[in-house]
């Protein structure tokens, strides 16, 4: 299935459903009403757009996600760093680092992913 992109209002509600899932479509509504101040039939709507992009699914009034907040997140990534650093996690990361400190636990975190990402 090729990757479509979530807006940043999509990824909200993909958020509240990942962290309540399973719910039912008025659950979901009730949160959103609190959470970002939208009306029932805005949520509805971007529910049944979530739907069609194949995120979530709405099947007798209960919702859940059909794509893991984790896939997302590496999709997303991995768009970002293609579209704004020519594919280099190299370059990323050096842009990140120059005005940001990186504890120790943070560089030893990295460096396992680095040593575990190694291609054999």
């Amino acid at each position: 299935m090729e990757y479509v992109k979530l807006f940043d209002a999509e990824y909200r509600v993909m958020e509240i459903i990942w962290e309540n899932e399973p719910l039912t479509s008025r659950e979901l509504a009730e949160i959103c009403l609190k959470e970002l101040n939208w009306q029932r039939t805005t949520t509805y709507t971007m529910l049944k757009k979530l739907s069609q992009k194949g995120y979530a699914q709405n099947e007798n009034k209960r919702v859940s996600s059909l794509i893991s907040k984790e896939e997302v997140q590496k999709r997303e990534s991995k768009d970002f760093v293609e579209k704004n650093f020519a594919g280099s996690l190299y370059s990323f990361i050096a842009a990140f680092t120059s005005d940001n400190t990186l504890d120790e636990e943070e560089i030893k975190k990295i460096q396992k992913l680095i040593r575990d990402s190694k291609k054999q």
